[in-house]
This record gives C-alpha cells, structure tokens and sequence, in this order.
C-alpha cells in the first residue's frame, strides 16, 4: 500500500507524542562513575516543544526511559503528560488516548527504534529521525532529514505549527 503525502496530514494533528533517547537525545549515554546516566537534549528541540505547548497542542512523552531529570527539563517546558519507564508503549498511548479524548489520526508519533513501532502503526502520522532503526523508517509516514537529538523533534513541530498557522506566533517583527 502507497504512503500517504505526510504534508496533508499535518493540518489535523492535534497531540504530538515523542520517544526521547534517539528522537529528543543522540541516543548516546554517558554513565558517570556513580551510575547516573547523563543524556544531552537539543535545545532547539526544546524551544519548538515549548512553542507547540504555548500554541496549544498536546505535548507528550512516552519513554522507555526513566531519567528524573529528562522529566524536570519537559516539565520545563510546559509538558504535562510526560510518562517514563514505559516498557508497553502502546498500552501508554492508548491510555493517553483516552485521557485525552483524541482519535488516532490527531497523533503525530515520533519513534527511533523497535520498541516505538507498535504505537507508530497506531496512529495518523508516524515519524522518525533520520538515524532511525531501518525497520522504524519502513513504518514511518516522513522521516526527518536530521537525526534524532539534533533537531529532528523540531523539524516535523515547525512543519505542524506552520501548516496550523502557530509558528513565530508573538515573534513577529514589529517594524511600526
């Protein structure tokens, strides 16, 4: 079956959901010598999150991962629904779903690796970063040009926001 032109699916998408080590993060770890694993987010990333929670979409997150202080940087930024330590990341969406009242084709999913897949096949535009598992890009409905922790997250927010008529939003120059 033929893609759809992920361009006409961005108008009706709602709720944005990211994975975060390889989607928000380079998917590197540094583990320092007391075993605290360290990762770096991109700050661009993090001001299109921002931007996204300001124009009103949902915002979340759904990891594997259960780092603290990823969960005090996104809440940082305004996300609300931010769930860590997901091991079913499907059973997550689905909850996520429902506490939201949203319909699947409102979901862009942005996933790197095997254990997104399930939840990206569920819903209207799923999306990875460049670098992204090859059986991941075989699901995606677009894959970003950048890789995952360097822009990727704000690359597919900017398309949404612009599209929605959000971006630069109070940002505009005033030349009056």
């Amino acid at each position: 079956m033929a893609k759809k032109n992920y361009k006409a699916l961005l108008k009706e998408i709602t709720t944005l959901v990211f994975d975060v080590d390889g989607v928000l993060t380079d998917s590197s770890v540094l583990v320092t010598s007391d075993g605290e694993m360290l990762r770096k987010m991109n700050t661009r990333d993090g001001f299109a999150l921002k931007v996204a929670v300001d124009a009103g979409l949902n915002v979340c997150i759904i990891s594997g991962g259960s780092n603290e202080g990823v969960r005090k940087r996104l809440e940082g930024l305004g996300l609300k629904n931010i769930i860590l330590g997901a091991h079913d990341k499907i059973k997550n969406l689905k909850k996520l779903m429902l506490d939201l009242g949203i319909d699947k084709n409102e979901i862009m999913y942005m996933g790197d690796d095997i254990p997104d897949i399930p939840a990206m096949s569920l819903v209207g535009l799923p999306c990875c970063p460049q670098d992204a598992a090859p059986e991941v890009k075989a699901t995606a409905q677009y894959i970003s040009h950048i890789n995952g922790g360097h822009g990727a997250a704000r690359d597919i927010i900017e398309q949404i926001l612009k599209i929605q008529g959000h971006w630069m939003k109070g940002f505009e120059a005033n030349y009056d």
